[in-house]
């Protein structure tokens, strides 16, 4: 009998994802992650406004333990706080500190979720590592989820070939409602469990007061990047995102202000009138940090900029340093620190972290 070694998160996809394993005959093993200590949050900042354990991992331990002793499976619990921290969060604010947008999700999936967690489960004996991510992955190619609301391949781009190999995603072929279905069908405490949202060392606390105990807040003017007048005061670059529209504290525009760019040496937010103006629209962008999991090398083929992002069509210019241009038409809101996935078909061959953004050739103010 094969041994599968699955992450089991406290969620509703694992657990059922854990079910269809067992019902396919594998001896099946849970794992459950410890990747953030939130007692950091309150205990060495103490800092009473960010309130109480707010990332709930006790509670999704809990649930996983109820899950796996419904469904007759051992479970294992592993710390990654370190390696979290050393990879993922010092990621993250270095990504801020350079006025970029990043995706600490995809970081994790490359260095935790894949890399950490699979030499633990090699320890354990597995003969495969499942998740309950929406994807599949067929004759060697990572393919896309059949539900589309929930496709996750775009946070598995960073995944090299070895990682997706031995990899199994059980709910990849299911819809979302199929999935709590099974949840309920086998009475498990999280067939309603609402959806984590958000990155997890944030959870429902508020940006802004999580993340000034990590780096200073620096004030600046917000200019109309039309007509230079200086419209108000920003709290900070790293909280804002092009083509954001909320948080802006400004009034006497006769259009709602979208965030079109920043100047990180003049401290400056700049913003432009109206949900289609021309300021947020590119036409190529630089990637670095290219990967690809796969043979696959196409001149053409199309890609995401953002998730749940529709499919655009690009012209991929590969360059002697490792980076590629990637040419499409007018887009919006590309920004730099995202990630652009590639795919052919339902494939998703890889990607890779926007670095520039262009438009006529020339660098877009999005990042000065």
């Amino acid at each position: 009998m094969k041994k599968v070694v699955i992450g089991m998160s406290g969620g509703v996809d694992s657990s059922v994802a854990a079910i269809l394993l067992k019902k396919q005959g594998y001896e099946v093993i849970g794992l459950f992650m410890r990747n953030w200590d939130s007692t950091i949050n309150n205990d060495i900042l103490g800092n009473p406004d960010l309130g109480n354990d707010i990332c709930p991992q006790e509670q999704d331990y809990n649930d996983a333990l109820a899950v796996c002793e419904k469904i007759g499976i051992p479970l294992h619990r592993i710390d990654f706080v370190k390696e979290y921290w050393d990879y993922v969060f010092t990621y993250f604010l270095d990504e801020l500190k350079k006025g970029r947008t990043p995706n600490p999700d995809i970081m994790c999936n490359k260095y935790i979720k894949f890399d950490c967690f699979i030499k633990e489960a090699q320890r354990l004996g597995a003969d495969y590592i499942a998740t309950g991510h929406y994807a599949r992955n067929e004759d060697g190619y990572l393919l896309r989820a059949m539900d589309d609301n929930k496709d996750q391949t775009y946070f598995l781009s960073q995944l090299s070939h070895q990682q997706l190999e031995n990899v199994l995603f059980p709910i990849g072929a299911l819809k979302k409602e199929e999935v709590r279905k099974i949840a309920s069908k086998y009475g498990l405490i999280t067939a309603s469990k609402k959806d984590s949202t958000g990155i997890c060392f944030i959870g429902e606390r508020n940006f802004r007061n999580f993340l000034k105990n990590y780096l200073p807040n620096q004030p600046g003017n917000i200019v109309n990047i039309a007509t230079n007048e200086v419209l108000g005061q920003h709290i900070g670059l790293m909280y804002y995102t092009i083509g954001q529209r909320k948080g802006l504290d400004v009034g006497g525009t006769k259009e709602r202000l979208f965030v079109v760019g920043k100047n990180l040496k003049e401290n400056i937010l700049y913003v432009a009138e109206g949900e289609d103006t021309a300021y947020l629209y590119s036409d190529s962008c630089l990637i670095e940090d290219v990967n690809f999991n796969c043979e696959l090398r196409p001149e053409t083929c199309t890609a995401k900029f953002r998730y749940r992002q529709q499919d655009h069509d690009v012209a991929l210019e590969y360059l002697p340093n490792g980076e590629i241009m990637v040419h499409y038409a007018n887009v919006k809101s590309v920004t730099p620190g995202q990630s652009c996935v590639f795919y052919v078909g339902d494939k998703c061959i890889g990607g890779g972290i926007i670095k520039e953004v262009l438009k006529n050739g020339e660098k877009l103010w999005y990042l000065l």
